[in-house]
């Protein structure tokens, strides 16, 4: 592989673990305007759609593409609502009372949690290295936890329940995604899901809150539309490049930046607190979660 295409792949994915990154950093900044998590997600879905609209029918206007079955759609569309919108709401939800650190190095998580679901429904088996990476993942997030119980926000543990429960939605969607995928493609396939994610966080909104709950500063709007543009559709667009790029090794390798630069951006922009504790216990989380991916995409 020439070296400007491995250069240019691992730049791609790095850019998206950042700006992946940043996504906890500016919803906190747009609770300090007292907006509610359910105008908050919805601003960031209505921004989003088109985007995904966009790639629906590009996507669907790529020569002759097999159309999909009722069973197909609806298992897209399940998937997408638990995965993006329920998982995304947890996650909304959750950061009101922890710090943006805390809340990607929970997300962070996904993968050890998709090795268990995998080998509770898949009947794939759990082995030595795994265990052992499960335990240093979770010493690490009980070390962080640990850390920050009685300094934070009253609700700290229910809202790290809260974005620990979106990690688990998110794996569910990836367990469940993986023979959809390979049968209607993974840009299709996302873009569909996204879509129903979108247009169920506009529906809940309307369901929930009165047309009044739109009148908000206009800084709301504008972080709201970074988190969907930047936040959002980039990384998305941005990792899928560099998986054609340089492969699931790579971009798995530049996931380990992801919860170091939340915790980062936390401290430069919101002024978290960003101690050895945390730093230990983020490193920790990293190794093992790292051993996992690394070894899983070999």
């Amino acid at each position: 592989m020439p070296p400007v295409q491995i250069l240019a792949g691992l730049g791609l994915a790095v850019a998206g673990v950042v700006a992946f990154s940043l996504r906890p950093v500016i919803i906190k900044l747009a609770y300090r305007y007292n907006v509610d998590p359910v105008t908050l997600i919805m601003l960031r879905m209505v921004f989003a759609l088109p985007f995904f609209l966009g790639m629906a029918l590009w996507s669907g206007a790529r020569g002759a593409r097999a159309p999909i079955s009722g069973r197909d759609l609806a298992l897209t569309v399940g998937l997408g609502v638990t995965g993006y919108y329920a998982a995304s709401f947890c996650d909304f939800l959750g950061l009101r009372y922890v710090s943006a650190g805390m809340g990607r190095l929970l997300l962070f998580l996904y993968p050890t949690i998709v090795v268990v679901l995998s080998a509770l429904f898949l009947g794939k088996r759990i082995g030595l290295r795994e265990v052992a990476a499960l335990v240093v993942s979770y010493a690490g997030v009980a070390l962080v936890v640990w850390s920050e119980v009685g300094t934070g926000h009253p609700n700290f543990m229910a809202g790290a329940g809260l974005v620990f429960m979106g990690a688990f939605l998110y794996s569910v969607y990836l367990v469940g995604s993986s023979r959809v995928v390979q049968r209607i493609g993974s840009m299709r396939f996302t873009a569909y899901a996204m879509t129903a994610a979108c247009l169920c966080c506009i529906l809940q909104f309307g369901v929930l809150r009165p047309l009044s709950a739109l009148d908000l500063p206009l800084p709301v709007y504008g972080l709201s539309a970074v988190m969907a543009v930047v936040c959002t559709v980039l990384p998305v667009l941005m990792t899928a490049e560099a998986l054609r790029r340089v492969g699931p090794n790579l971009v798995a390798l530049s996931g380990a930046i992801g919860p170091v630069a939340a915790a980062v951006f936390g401290y430069l922009m919101l002024a978290e607190p960003l101690g050895w504790l945390q730093l230990a216990g983020a490193a920790l989380t990293v190794a093992g979660v790292m051993i996992i991916t690394l070894w899983r995409t070999a």
